[in-house]
């Protein structure tokens, strides 16, 4: 008989097991650490009493894992459902409750409806197949961007009154969230995150490291960021560019340029092998076009689906 409950940080191993049997069928490796389960079970906002779901079969393997998260103060619910391969059963049932509790998290932040939206890897032909069925629809996609460090990447000179300041001053990361939160408002998904909550969800993640975050001034005004971690430094070796902003009034400078040549540089520094990064393909600045011509190319594609409950 199989067993629906709800799940604990002590839990975070068996889900670690369960994602990296998920990603083999697909893309035969793992593609999520021990530490990112850890980090999304432990975010601030994330009620593991209401938002998630655990389907254990009749031997009590793990065989379903099933949450939904409302990223800011907008509409936007994320999902997801994930289920072993070759297992039948557990979607059918965890989809409905997912769906469910979106729509009241949307309902409870005061909106008619939440816009759903589902991760899907451009390889999984059976998860595409099933949000189908659920009436999700193609939105857009992001590509996973890596570049492999051949040679020595010499650390660029900032031109004439750029400053560089270090996200270990709470100044320069409230600073940094302010450039964030505006250069990435007319991207797609993007919802408010008040400075608190943003805070708190990094530093709920092992993998956080604030010496990553650079926040560029021009003629001493906030300009633009880039945030790293250490998201890919144990399964990939590779660092990660999580977050590349500049405020629209300072595009068309080269900032965007400078600050990924920035943190490719600082990640060589460090001894890793690359960097990771992932963008929208429909971007509305043309990021695609910068991560390609700094060598970076694509080593994944991951399509969000979504729709409206």
């Amino acid at each position: 008989m199989h067993q629906l409950s709800r799940p604990r940080p002590a839990d975070a191993p068996a889900i670690h097991e369960l994602s990296a049997a998920c990603d083999t069928e697909v893309l035969g490796h793992p593609d999520l650490t021990l530490d990112d389960i850890a980090g999304d079970l432990a975010e601030p906002g994330f009620d593991l009493d209401r938002d998630s779901w655990l389907w254990h079969g009749p031997d009590g393997r793990l065989d379903g894992w099933a949450w939904a998260r409302r990223p800011g103060d907008g509409a936007i619910v994320d999902v997801d459902v994930m289920v072993r391969p070759g297992v039948t059963g557990p979607a059918e049932r965890l989809w409905p409750l997912v769906l469910e509790r979106a729509g009241r998290l949307a309902r409870d932040g005061g909106h008619a409806a939440a816009v759903v939206d589902v991760v899907v890897l451009r390889a999984d032909h059976v998860k595409r197949e099933l949000v189908q069925a659920y009436g999700f629809a193609p939105a857009t996609s992001f590509h996973r961007m890596r570049v492999d460090f051949d040679h020595p990447v010499p650390a660029p000179e900032p031109p004439p009154g750029v400053t560089f300041h270090d996200g270990r001053d709470e100044r320069v990361r409230r600073e940094a969230h302010r450039v964030l939160q505006e250069g990435f408002a007319d991207h797609f998904g993007h919802v408010h995150v008040d400075y608190d909550l943003w805070y708190e969800r990094r530093q709920a993640h092992a993998t956080t490291d604030w010496g990553q975050l650079v926040l560029a001034r021009v003629d001493g005004r906030p300009a633009a960021m880039v945030l790293g971690n250490d998201q890919f430094a144990a399964d990939e070796g590779c660092g990660y560019v999580a977050t590349l902003a500049v405020l629209p009034e300072f595009r068309g400078r080269g900032l965007g340029r400078l600050l990924l040549r920035t943190a490719l540089a600082a990640d060589r520094a460090r001894g890793r092998k690359g960097t990771i990064l992932h963008v929208d393909a429909n971007n509305t600045t043309p990021a695609l076009g910068l991560y390609e011509s700094e060598g970076m190319r694509a080593v994944l594609v991951a399509d969000v689906w979504r729709n409206t409950v």
